[in-house]
């Protein structure tokens, strides 16, 4: 017999598939362009396929003890949806299994939004060699950090190391970013902030040039990764004739899409902060439900018609 839950998400959301395994499957990824071995998590629907895939990369928080749990919820909620679902790790191998939700930029740059973005393009390389995924299918999505990696990856930046250069040649077929730092460089795309590497942004310049159809969904109110900044960058890229669009929820705060009160914390770090510290963050009912559709339309027009 249904649980009530999968009897409401079938009315919602069509038909739902069981999960093959009920666990993750656990594997090991050799990150693009370097020799580090990173943990992942991969599930898959039941039957053969071959099914679309998404690669999850995770928020600040990590995938440990201390993880926001979003990864998994969207993860749960997509394989229901007949996608398979790949979530790497990109903190622990790298020193930060309790995420770096409160280090300084400065001592965490080993594991910036950057460096996941070859995490990413590794678990699109092992996701293609599988029978059962349908490789030309094949979106990344993430929210906050993770939304700095789907950026990072979806462009091709100056950074990028020739063997991740070469993987974005033939990369995602879509994109999906929950409230990411788009005061970030991302190639041509900078902005300038009020008070050097830190407080409001006052200055836009350049454009930011996606590979392939993106979506930012991101909250009003959001103090860790406004809105406005991710307004500008859209509208800039639209403009230079880009497959790129916004959504912004009103009144939501940073991680809309969470199971939790919303409460501010003053240790977390925070760039668009005058002082560096400090962020908001709690679920908003109205913008994650509105944020599970714009997910689902979204990936089923470019991850499924048309197949």
């Amino acid at each position: 017999m249904p649980s009530i839950r999968t009897l409401l998400l079938i009315a919602l959301l069509g038909t739902v598939l069981p999960v093959a395994n009920a666990e993750p499957s656990s594997i090991t990824l050799q990150t693009i362009g370097t020799d580090t071995q990173i943990p992942a998590s991969l599930l898959k629907p039941e039957g053969e396929g071959p099914f679309p895939a998404v690669v999850i990369v995770h928020d600040c928080s990590g995938l440990g003890p201390r993880s926001s749990g979003a990864p998994m919820r969207w993860a749960t909620e997509l394989v229901a949806q007949g996608y398979v679902v790949m979530i790497p790790d990109s903190f622990t191998p790298r020193g930060f299994p309790d995420g770096v939700c409160t280090v300084a930029g400065s001592e965490s740059s080993a594991a910036s939004g950057y460096v996941g973005a070859g995490d990413a393009y590794a678990a699109l390389k092992f996701l293609r060699a599988l029978p059962y995924v349908d490789g030309k299918h094949v979106a990344v999505m993430g929210g906050s950090h993770g939304g700095w990696t789907t950026l990072a990856s979806m462009t091709h930046i100056g950074r990028d190391n020739e063997a991740l250069q070469r993987a974005k040649r033939e990369g995602f077929a879509a994109a999906i970013a929950l409230y990411p730092g788009c005061a970030s460089p991302y190639g041509t795309w900078a902005t300038k902030r009020e008070n050097g590497m830190l407080g409001q942004v006052v200055a836009y310049s350049g454009i930011y040039k996606p590979l392939a159809p993106v979506l930012v969904l991101i909250g009003e109110k959001d103090d860790w990764t406004p809105a406005e900044p991710c307004r500008h960058l859209v509208e800039t890229s639209r403009a230079a004739g880009y497959d790129i669009n916004i959504v912004v929820y009103p009144g939501a705060n940073h991680s809309f899409d969470s199971d939790r009160p919303v409460r501010y914390d003053a240790r977390r770090t925070n760039s668009n902060s005058p002082t560096g510290k400090g962020a908001t963050t709690g679920g908003d009912a109205a913008a994650w439900s509105d944020a599970r559709k714009q997910v689902w339309m979204f990936f089923d027009l470019h991850l499924k018609q048309g197949k």
